[in-house]
């Protein structure tokens, strides 16, 4: 199976709504272990928030899987997986799956079993990368990703629950926060991140899916800086490789802007997989209608305020990177409390707005 032509992926577009999504993580669980193993996979909390999700006008979800979960109870994650997505579809929502992820923010590899409760104060800072940093760097671990990712993509390959496979997240991403701050983990793993990322895509390709491939390119620069989206040879190839162009933008709408114009010569659908960050000027208030009015399909960060903590700013230099500033009394992502209580009714009101019954239909291209 080769890589879809641009008339393809137009093609599969074409009869799609405006995508109008969320990453999707339970306020229940700390991390995605947390969520997908049998003794912690809480399908009250998940039913209701995707209820409220469906509510406000939600049409897609972006979850992350984990390979530990598949590695020891394979029949489980499958079943969960199955769950949730009759669970979204019932509610009108479509779910992309994301396979490998490297955003080990916690600092920790994952340890299959009870997680540990957040700490206090700190954003996410539970979250562990699937398969984890070292798994990626030891080649001797990759034949059982092989056999995860080629299973979980052949189990549901013709199912039209699945808006699209997202392979991959942010490759090379070697970010780990602190109480206090940030820091680089450095060992070696961005030239493993992309051998991984280009052998997802061949793997999958293998297992002939309906829905399009794609990993996004998130390296995306710093407000002010002039670097293209693809500045890293990572990204580059992501955008290579995929059937669709998918991105990550945690920055103003001037700058997602010039995101589109710029990933618009691909010719094929586009959609950012991350955004809305209040702090660093990513807002609904804003851009919400950006990506609507260019045809362009959104996934912000977060939903409901949990165990990941996600509200709380990321470390104060790397909001500061980003143009920002790491105000505390703002939240920085999710929408809802967990009693599901708006944030910000305006916000609500903002995303019924356009992308309710009589919200115009965009031309689903970007221009």
């Amino acid at each position: 199976m080769a890589r879809w032509t641009p008339e393809d992926a137009r093609a599969w577009w074409a009869d799609k709504p405006w995508i109008c999504g969320f990453n999707f993580l339970p306020s229940s669980a700390v991390n995605f272990l947390e969520m997908w193993q049998a003794e912690s996979f809480d399908r009250a909390t998940i039913s209701r928030e995707l209820g409220w999700a469906a509510g406000i006008g939600f049409n897609a979800i972006r979850v992350n899987l984990h390979s530990l979960v598949w590695e020891q109870d394979r029949d489980g994650l499958v079943d969960r997986l199955d769950w949730l997505m009759a669970e979204a579809a019932g509610q009108g929502i479509l779910t992309v799956p994301c396979l490998f992820d490297d955003c080990g923010f916690g600092g920790a590899e994952p340890v299959y079993g009870p997680q540990p409760d957040p700490l206090p104060g700190v954003h996410n800072n539970r979250a562990v990368a699937s398969p984890g940093r070292a798994a990626v760097m030891d080649r001797g671990s990759w034949p059982a990703l092989e056999a995860y990712l080629r299973d979980i993509v052949s189990c549901f390959r013709d199912d039209d629950r699945v808006l699209f496979w997202d392979l991959y997240n942010e490759p090379g991403n070697r970010m780990i926060f602190e109480p206090g701050g940030f820091s680089q983990y450095d060992a070696g793993l961005t030239p493993h991140s992309l051998a991984l990322m280009e052998a997802a895509f061949a793997w999958a390709r293998d297992e002939r899916p309906k829905a399009p491939l794609t990993v996004g390119a998130w390296a995306t620069p710093a407000p002010g800086s002039g670097d293209l989206p693809y500045r890293t040879e990572i990204d580059r190839r992501a955008l290579e490789l995929s059937d669709i162009v998918t991105f990550h933008a945690y920055s103003d709408a001037a700058q997602v802007a010039g995101f589109i114009d710029h990933l618009a010569r691909h010719d094929r659908p586009m959609l950012c997989t991350e955004w809305m960050a209040r702090a660093v000027d990513s807002r609904i208030s804003d851009q919400l209608a950006l990506y609507r009015d260019r045809g362009v399909g959104c996934f912000q960060w977060g939903f409901v305020k949990g165990r990941t903590q996600t509200h709380l700013p990321w470390p104060e230099a790397l909001v500061r990177q980003h143009g920002g500033q790491a105000d505390t009394g703002i939240w920085f992502h999710d929408l809802l409390h967990e009693d599901g209580r708006p944030y910000d009714p305006d916000e609500i009101a903002t995303i019924r707005a356009l992308t309710g019954p009589t919200a115009s239909r965009p031309d689903n291209e970007a221009h």
